[in-house]
């Protein structure tokens, strides 16, 4: 009897918890709404499923409990009794995966009015491209793939020229365009996940993806890998930012194109080498290209690395508790081959590098300034 009452307890608590819960979606700020209804009427059917069969199960207890002797009946097989299981559980999840189905449907059908962005999901990291006025993307290949040209676009390909590039984690987007978002992986299975969007699909290595939205209400929401892909997971993360269109139009503008990013920049136009100002602008610039601010913050704020402020000329504990002073030698080591001399506290997860030596000088420029 006890337990058929805490079964009863059980039903009846969790219905008031769902009607009297301060936990509520917030509001779709784009046109997915079809897939909170998809989603209410999958609590609605599970609800369903759950609420009748503990009530069952608490009946089952309270009339057929043990009384004195009272003899259970062994019964094999019921062929009724498993027709309507059989049909019962059939109703329920075609009722379930239905409207799934419908709305994942038009989750992939793209508009033809629709812009395309393309999202580049790596460890742990987002980049965006823009096609340039062309309308038209690049192609990109792995093979590409450079300390300068971290989306691994073609260089050959005239498309690709005008591409506008984003290389910090915030994409900007107009109010009411439709886009169709393009997700590609430079490395193992991400997943783009907008919450106030309800829009979220993997990002596969080896091929890519689609989806499309529009955004339906102005401000900043979050992006998040959805997705466990290693020990910086709970790090990657971005932003969109939905404004008018012509304040989208002034900062697409101002992004650089791919054949922009790829001009030399190790000396002046005059040949000279560069000046220490313009190099520190470089290192920075690199910082975001290739990623470093993912880990590495310019203020103090923890990351997966140390942070970068105050970094150089100080004193740093290594993994075996050696200590070594942040020069200008173990900088170079620290970029070069990471994993050589561990910062205590910290994982061994940066990646390699391929770096020429200016570029190196340009990165440990940076740093030093941020010791300032």
């Amino acid at each position: 009897m006890a337990i058929a009452i805490a079964l009863i307890i059980i039903v009846v608590a969790s219905i008031a918890f769902h009607i009297y819960s301060p936990w509520w979606l917030t509001p779709a700020a784009s046109n997915w709404g079809e897939i909170d209804n998809a989603l209410h009427l999958t609590l609605i059917i599970t609800g369903a499923f759950f609420i009748v069969l503990n009530l069952v199960l608490a009946w089952l207890v309270i009339r057929f409990r043990h009384k004195p002797g009272r003899q259970s009946q062994f019964q094999p097989d019921s062929k009724k009794l498993e027709a309507w299981l059989i049909g019962i559980t059939s109703v329920g999840i075609i009722a379930l995966l239905a409207p799934g189905l419908v709305v994942y449907g038009q989750f992939v059908s793209v508009p033809d009015e629709a812009r395309i962005v393309e999202v580049v999901g790596e460890q742990w990291r987002w980049r965006f491209r823009f096609p340039g006025d062309d309308a038209q993307l690049g192609k990109s290949d792995t093979r590409f793939v450079s300390s300068t040209n971290p989306l691994g676009i073609d260089p050959d390909d005239p498309a690709g020229a005008d591409d506008r590039i984003i290389l910090l984690p915030e994409l900007h987007l107009p109010l009411y365009a439709p886009y169709k978002v393009l997700l590609r992986s430079k490395d193992v299975l991400h997943d783009f996940n907008v919450p106030q969007f309800r829009a979220k699909m993997d990002l596969v290595p080896g091929t890519v993806t689609h989806f499309w939205v529009r955004p339906t209400e102005r401000g900043q929401f979050d992006i998040l890998c959805a997705e466990l892909c290693g020990v910086g997971h709970f790090n990657m993360r971005g932003r969109v930012v939905v404004e008018d269109e012509a304040e989208f139009g002034r900062w697409l503008a101002a992004q650089p194109t791919f054949a922009q990013t790829q001009r030399p920049a190790d000396t002046t136009a005059s040949g000279e080498a560069l000046s220490q100002a313009d190099l520190i602008a470089m290192g920075e610039t690199l910082s975001q290209v290739n990623g470093c601010i993912a880990c590495h913050s310019s203020d103090g704020k923890t990351g997966i690395g140390p942070t970068w402020q105050g970094l150089y000329g100080n004193t740093r504990t290594l993994s075996d508790d050696t200590q070594l002073q942040a020069d200008e030698a173990y900088l170079k080591r620290a970029i070069l081959d990471a994993k050589a001399e561990l910062v205590k506290g910290y994982p061994a997860v940066m990646p390699a590098y391929t770096l020429n030596d200016q570029e190196i000088d340009a990165l440990i420029a940076y740093i030093q300034s941020l010791a300032q």
